[in-house]
């Protein structure tokens, strides 16, 4: 039977430990499982506010597409991937990347595969709004991130 990803776009936020507990449900053949919770930051006491903006259906599917790759390239036996859109206060979760594994390692690269291809590919565009009540740009990628994602080509 194939591993299902869970994944999902939501504005709500998200509990951590009952996402864990979902997944590993009267598990016994886990042996690791690694999370990754991203978290908004406030930029120095300057961002109020970051806004996430995806394109639903597409935000999903690609989301998917990176959770399976991962699933069959680290022999994962379990995998939840949720990312959250809408105004996003510092020190609140954006996104949770949930690894399930019988070894420690598969279930390090497996979450470290997926955040490093959900922040290159997933459709989502982020906008910064100041404390002050301005509005800032949408935030551009970083040449970090595609470094990080291109680390992967190579990695078999």
């Amino acid at each position: 039977m194939a591993i299902q990803p869970v994944v999902r776009v939501q504005r709500e936020d998200f509990d951590l430990q009952a996402e864990i507990d979902r997944l590993t449900d009267g598990r016994r053949d886990i042996g690791a499982v690694v999370t990754f919770s991203g978290l908004c930051r406030d930029e120095g006491g300057a961002l109020g506010a970051l806004e996430l903006e995806h394109y639903p259906g597409m935000a999903e599917a690609e989301i998917t597409r990176i959770a399976k790759l991962a699933i069959e390239r680290f022999e994962l036996l379990g995998l939840t991937a949720i990312h959250r859109y809408g105004k996003i206060a510092p020190g609140e979760n954006i996104v949770l990347v949930i690894a399930a594994a019988p070894h420690r390692q598969a279930a390090f690269d497996g979450a470290n595969f997926v955040m490093d291809f959900l922040k290159t590919s997933a459709p989502f565009w982020k906008k910064e709004h100041g404390k002050d009540g301005t509005q800032g740009g949408w935030v551009s990628a970083k040449d970090a991130d595609d470094a990080a994602r291109a680390k992967w080509a190579g990695n078999k």
